[in-house]
């Protein structure tokens, strides 16, 4: 399973529900593009040193997905999908998306805009 900025953010906040399905997860990925929009979120926190320190513990554990030649083939696919149906997404989710599809793994989000790239499946909360 690809985390989304969301619900890495929600994993970090212990809400009950996004737990109970990341802990279930066969395998957790982290796309890079996720981890750079979760750390400039962290950068402004409160909390920052503890987000840090969960963060750090985290990536020790899991894989980060980087983007590569297969991924930027996804994303104009997918792009081009999007734009001939008229449901455009955010830039940043398209790179997710597509990393999602080059992996051929499910994304945990809240985002249902997700929902209308094709071959993506979505694990809400």
């Amino acid at each position: 399973m690809i985390l989304d900025t969301n619900a890495l953010s929600a994993v970090a906040d212990n809400e009950p529900a996004a737990v109970r399905i990341f802990s279930r997860a066969s395998s957790v990925e982290l796309p890079v593009i996720v981890l750079g929009e979760y750390r400039f979120g962290v950068a402004h926190s409160r909390r920052r040193n503890e987000y840090e320190k969960w963060l750090d513990e985290l990536i020790a554990a899991i894989r980060v997905l980087p983007v590569d030649q297969e991924t930027s083939g996804r994303y104009a696919e997918i792009r081009a999908e999007l734009k001939s149906s008229g449901r455009p997404i955010p830039s940043n989710d398209l790179w997710i998306a597509a990393l999602c599809r080059q992996h051929r793994s499910p994304l945990m989000s809240q985002d249902r805009h997700f929902d209308a790239v094709l071959n993506l499946k979505r694990i809400g909360w």
